[in-house]
């Protein structure tokens, strides 16, 4: 047996036998601590396990719970470890999959009856136990037919099906076990941790139903989640962000504060009712009076185009079957899922002059997307919604400034909303259209634009859209959750696709270069976005109600429907509660409803033409003339209430 070079991150190398364990080089030749400490390693540029043999020369880090790449480990092992408390207490259920998530985790079961509450309780007490007994994870290399065999025996064909699909043409397909076959098996490629002792600091979290590949045609299931951190303090800290988020839920609060509704006959389209109706103009209106000084022109295309459109943009083989498809005198047609390919026939339906660019077409009509049912969920999944979209058409030469405008405009709405976020550059995916040459020059142009701006960024490699790379922005609310919405795509694809031109200072034509964004993303999501971040109590400029008039008694009816009017006449939005009720209970539901201002009246009020100010945040703030709490109204309308 030959020697090889196993080299450490900081240059030092050292000559083991081959087919010496990771775990076996580690504690021979790094620090006893780090050793203790070690999960799994990466080498070359793969994470193995501990116990994985080195067989070649290799650069070897040791992965610890500090490393980037840790906790997605960690929680992929608790997966398992669910996966085994729920076959022990539960025998003949099935295994789907149980992939580590950026909250946690979860497993997918096949089981005859929805999990309860109860049940999480006795789950996760026996992978307590599992976890306590410390029994080793290990890798096994099994013959393909000798797995497919097994899990067919034990009645998993979900297992079997996974197997087939993704080890086709190999001899050996990789199992682990925790302990042994008995304790548990499943089929994956790993890492994972060492032993279920080091597993400590785990919570299960909810259930839902799901569906087998999150398709509703396929069989049933049922979804445990959970979460997994290397520290206890830091699982309190995430447990109490779960239970601020769902005061927070927007579809708890949705109906509490009469925004909108769903009902199984429209699946995944809301119901906008009146205040709801009211905050979506609110905001489709400010990001007119954002965009139209910017330099664009809003424009309406059709709901539904003929397939040929589809095809000249590519989305009929690429993105057909996310699409609602319709027939009309047996010539297929598509329900609109994007503007961009309705925007192209805007721009070629007549001569254009380099003078004319960049030019900006937005739209916020209603688009389509035939999401699975399994997955809809709130406004945060829908297959009916709009955007703030645009598309800017523009020279080769105008990309640069554009991006960076566009930068500023991003920022620019988020600020007013309060909402912080953090950039991402998308790169070009597996299936993409164009040359990659192409490509190249577009992802190093939006990364000047975004270097230009003085923003950091992080590269999100394969991420990119099939026609062009993009940048998209995540949002972080006020419980640090991030929320992916504004986006900005570069394509040279479509205009070459719909045959674009526009005539240059030279008198030839020329390819246009247009660029894809959205600053909300959908209405529908950024809308969920905002009642969570302000748990509903929104600032008063977008409040749908942004006071509320509560006389005391019966005779100041009369002077409050006069302060209502000069309020609506001042352009709020204004509702009066002349209920027979206390006037501490009217303040109370005002409160509940989250209304930004409660001006009282009594007999004081109505004789000195004034009213008592009480605030949302801020509880009394004393009379003042109806004057003058709209000056003040206006000043922090005008500022956004910073």
């Amino acid at each position: 047996m030959s020697d090889i070079t196993i080299t450490l991150p900081d240059g030092s190398a050292h000559e083991v036998p081959q087919g010496t364990s990771v775990q076996a080089f580690v504690q021979a030749h790094l620090p006893s601590g780090l050793a203790r400490r070690a999960l799994a390693a990466s080498v070359g540029d793969r994470l193995v396990d501990l116990t994985a043999p080195l067989e070649v020369d290799a650069r070897l880090r040791v992965l610890t719970p500090e490393g980037p790449e840790a906790l997605a480990l960690y929680r992929h092992s608790t997966a398992h470890l669910l996966a085994a408390a729920v076959t022990h207490l539960y025998p003949g259920v099935q295994c789907g999959i149980g992939p580590a998530t950026d909250e946690g985790f979860f497993y997918d079961f096949v089981v005859p009856r929805p999990f309860v509450p109860e049940d999480l309780e006795r789950i996760e007490a026996r992978m307590k136990e599992l976890a306590a007994a410390d029994l080793p994870y290990e890798r096994q290399m099994w013959p393909r037919d000798e797995a497919i065999a097994f899990f067919r025996e034990r009645g998993e064909p979900l297992k079997v099906q996974l197997i087939e699909e993704k080890t086709a043409g190999q001899a050996e397909v990789s199992c682990y076990t925790i302990k042994d076959r008995e304790t548990f098996v499943d089929f994956c490629v790993g890492p994972h941790v060492p032993s279920t002792g080091r597993l400590r600091a785990f919570k299960l979290v909810s259930t839902s139903n799901a569906y087998w590949k999150g398709d509703a045609r396929n069989q049933p299931m049922q979804r445990i989640y959970g979460t997994a951190f290397f520290k206890d303090d830091d699982l309190k800290q995430h447990l109490h962000r779960i239970e601020e988020a769902k005061k927070r839920d927007h579809r708890r609060l949705g109906k509490d504060l009469g925004l909108f509704m769903f009902h199984p006959w429209a699946p995944g389209a809301a119901f906008w009712l009146g205040k709801g109706t009211t905050l979506y103009h609110q905001l489709a209106d400010y990001m007119r009076s954002v965009l139209f000084p910017a330099g664009y022109t809003e424009v309406k295309t059709p709901l539904i185009f003929n397939k040929a459109l589809w095809e000249t943009s590519g989305h009929w083989g690429h993105y057909r079957e996310n699409m609602f498809l319709v027939q009309a005198e047996d010539v297929e047609m598509g329900v609109k899922a994007m503007n961009c390919p309705g925007h192209m026939l805007v721009f070629g339906s007549e001569t254009r002059s380099y003078r004319d660019l960049p030019l900006r077409l937005h739209e916020q009509t209603p688009l389509h997307r035939n999401e699975a049912s399994g997955v809809l969920g709130g406004l945060t999944r829908v297959r009916q919604f709009s955007q703030d979209d645009a598309h800017c058409f523009v020279m080769e030469s105008q990309i640069g400034e554009e991006v960076k405008r566009l930068l500023g405009l991003i920022a620019r709405v988020y600020g007013d909303l309060g909402l912080t976020f953090s950039v991402k550059l998308s790169t070009r995916p597996e299936e993409f259209l164009g040359e990659r040459a192409t490509w190249d020059h577009a992802e190093a142009e939006l990364k000047r634009a975004i270097e230009s701006a003085g923003l950091a960024y992080t590269i999100n490699e394969g991420d990119g859209a099939f026609y062009g790379p993009k940048i998209d922005f995540d949002v972080t609310d006020a419980i640090g959750r991030t929320w992916q919405c504004a986006t900005i795509q570069l394509d040279y694809q479509m205009p070459a696709r719909f045959d674009l031109t526009y005539i240059g200072p030279d008198n030839a034509p020329h390819r246009p270069v247009v660029i894809h964004r959205a600053i909300f993303g959908s209405f529908e999501r950024f809308i969920a976005l905002l009642i969570e971040h302000y748990a509903g109590a929104f600032p008063l400029w977008l409040a749908p109600v942004q006071a509320v008039v509560l006389p005391i008694a019966d005779r100041h009816v009369e002077y409050c429907r006069g302060v209502v009017a000069q309020l609506t006449a001042a352009g709020f939005r204004v509702e009066l509660d002349a209920r027979l009720e206390k006037i501490g209970y009217k303040i109370r539901e005002a409160q509940l409803q989250k209304v930004p201002y409660m001006l009282v009246v009594g007999d004081r009020e109505a004789a000195e033409a004034t009213v008592a100010v009480r605030s949302r945040t801020g509880g009394d703030l004393g009379a003042r003339s109806v004057d003058a709490f709209i000056t003040s109204a206006r000043t922090e309308v005008a500022t956004r209430g910073r």
